[in-house]
């Protein structure tokens, strides 16, 4: 039987976050209080508070951050209506989260890991509160219908988060601490705001025309902002492993994609480019929706500088390991290796092989200077080997 093994892959990411949202807040002190009130103004506030079933982490009032670790769901919704129309389609019917992660921070803030949860998993999912005032039953089905029943007709993102953060600390007995929601047409307007990102692809993509003609040529090119949505949610296809079908492959394009946009905010010293700083960083806020900690953008700024000496070997990411569900083989369920991982995240542990942390960098690095829904096979899975290679998308500069 295919088995979708846990890997774990450094990444930069986390360590491009704290950058930016450090030259946030020191943009934001040279700029008063005009402009960090403009700047609060742009995060969506999703309060789950007395929604959710299951522990509830407690927090320090005034610094929610300090001194333990975090559990932070984050969710990209599919959600329809104005823009996310144009770019995705009037759907099927309610909106979902295509793609999870639990972003796990050590207590010690000496490690970061990411653990992205296959949406198309068949799960129980509690019965959760609905925006009318009734609840709905516990059921069985895929992970991503959580976020479904918990918006109800209403499609509420903070009742569809509240829904899938109960079903996940349900499932894995891990304390979701935060979390925050994404939205597609918010993607576009950060790649916009960068003036886009730039991929060299080994191989033309073209999407299906049956799930909407979109295509892009070999070699290296700027993705402008709707390229890069219609790059990030193909699935169906020819080309970087289009041909699979697979959400799976999928997830590894978007792990290139990622990468090389962090990789181009770098080199173009974002962070040192007040106009274009602030403009990102409006798109950013705009695209989410948090819970009231993250939604502050000073808890935020204090969160990244206490990350910034993360060594990127210590940022991996895990594949939650799987198998082909015996009902479909086209849905997967978790194997018991699964409870290792999130028994894992719930002690605050380091995954193998980070056991030691390696030493934070040296201060010099630290200052910012610089330059419709389609089946899951596990046998797709890519090979969990680590490599020091770039993605594949990735331009070697």
């Amino acid at each position: 039987m295919p088995q979708h093994l846990s890997s774990q892959r450094s990444h930069r990411v986390a360590r491009a976050v704290a950058l930016v949202v450090v030259g946030v807040l020191a943009f934001v002190a040279a700029g008063g209080v005009a402009a960090y009130l403009d700047l609060r103004q742009q995060i969506g506030v999703s309060d789950v508070s007395g929604l959710v079933k299951g522990p509830t982490p407690s927090a320090d009032p005034d610094d929610p951050f300090t001194g333990r670790s975090l559990n932070i769901l984050v969710l990209g919704t599919d959600l329809r209506g104005g823009e996310n129309t144009e770019i995705a389609g009037a759907g099927d019917g309610g909106m979902r989260s295509d793609t999870t992660m639990l972003v796990h921070i050590s207590g010690d803030r000496s490690r970061i890991e990411v653990v992205s949860i296959p949406r198309d998993s068949l799960v129980d999912i509690p019965s959760c509160e609905l925006p009318d005032g009734s609840e709905s039953g516990a059921s069985y089905g895929m992970f991503n219908s959580a976020f479904t029943i918990g918006g109800g007709a209403e499609e509420d993102l903070t009742y569809a988060a509240a829904c899938t953060i109960s079903t996940v600390q349900s499932l894995t007995d891990v304390p979701v601490t935060n979390h925050m929601v994404v939205q597609m047409d918010g993607v576009v307007d950060v790649v916009d705001a960068l003036g886009g990102v730039r991929m060299c692809l080994p191989e033309p993509l073209i999407q299906d025309p049956a799930y909407g003609r979109f295509e892009l040529p070999a070699g290296e090119q700027t993705l402008d902002g709707l390229q890069a949505i219609g790059y990030l949610r193909a699935r169906h296809g020819t080309g970087l492993g289009l041909e699979q079908g697979s959400d799976l492959t999928r997830i590894v394009r978007q792990q290139a994609f990622v990468d090389a946009l962090v990789r181009q905010v770098l080199a173009q010293n974002v962070v040192t480019n007040s106009p274009q700083l602030y403009r990102t960083i409006q798109a950013v806020l705009s695209a989410i929706s948090a819970d009231p900690a993250l939604a502050d953008p000073a808890a935020l700024a204090g969160l990244a500088f206490s990350i910034r000496n993360i060594d990127p070997a210590e940022i991996v990411f895990t594949e939650l390991p799987v198998v082909a569900a015996p009902s479909d083989p086209n849905r997967v369920v978790w194997t018991e290796e699964a409870a290792v991982i999130w028994e894992r995240l719930a002690a605050d542990e380091p995954p193998p092989g980070h056991e030691t942390p390696s030493p934070s960098p040296s201060a010099s690095t630290d200052t910012g200077e610089g330059s419709g829904d389609g089946g899951t096979t596990p046998s797709d899975t890519p090979d969990p080997s680590p490599s020091a290679s770039l993605q594949a998308g990735v331009c070697a500069d």
